[in-house]
């Protein structure tokens, strides 16, 4: 259990650093951040690679990599987004100007790229992680696991206040 909470982990920061890099080459005016109140993780990313890791072993090679881990990343985008819409009442991020969207969760340029990122993601990324993961005493595992529950309860708590605040201010 403890690799596939690193492997989240390190995916969630690796994403984090990915966001970041992609804002400032394209000199994005939206900087905000999607990710947790403290910690440098975005756990979209994290999750995404626990569902591609979890496909059958003869999914994570080839074009079936390609297809199969860029529509797995992009399911896991697309029910993320639509997690924190439904209960958060946020948008963490909205691709309605992109082609090919998907009620603006999603859109195709992002998938094709989700497919590209796979094959370092997996054959390169995943198992340096995964060895990693195993170096790690369980105490420092149980740690970085208190740690990163009370950031989420907290972002969750701050998301859900500043909800509120927002609501409050437009029916005024």
């Amino acid at each position: 259990m403890a690799v596939w909470l690193w492997n989240f982990w390190i995916f969630s920061f690796w994403g984090w650093c990915l966001e970041r890099l992609f804002a400032a080459v394209t000199h994005s005016p939206r900087q905000r951040r999607r990710c947790l109140l403290v910690s440098p993780l975005c756990p979209v990313y994290g999750l995404g690679m626990a569902a591609v890791l979890a496909l059958p072993a003869p999914l994570l090679s080839g074009w079936r990599l390609y297809v199969f881990g860029g529509l797995t990343a992009t399911a896991a985008e697309y029910l993320y987004h639509w997690w924190g819409d439904c209960f958060l009442r946020v948008r963490f991020w909205d691709y309605t100007s992109v082609p090919g969207n998907l009620r603006g969760r999603v859109c195709l340029p992002f998938s094709l790229a989700w497919g590209l990122l796979m094959f370092p993601a997996v054959k390169l990324a995943a198992p340096a992680a995964a060895a990693l993961a195993l170096r790690v005493p369980p105490l420092l595992t149980w740690l970085c696991l208190m740690s990163f529950t009370a950031d989420a309860v907290c972002s969750l708590r701050f998301l859900a206040v500043t909800h509120d605040l927002n609501a409050l201010r437009r029916a005024i």
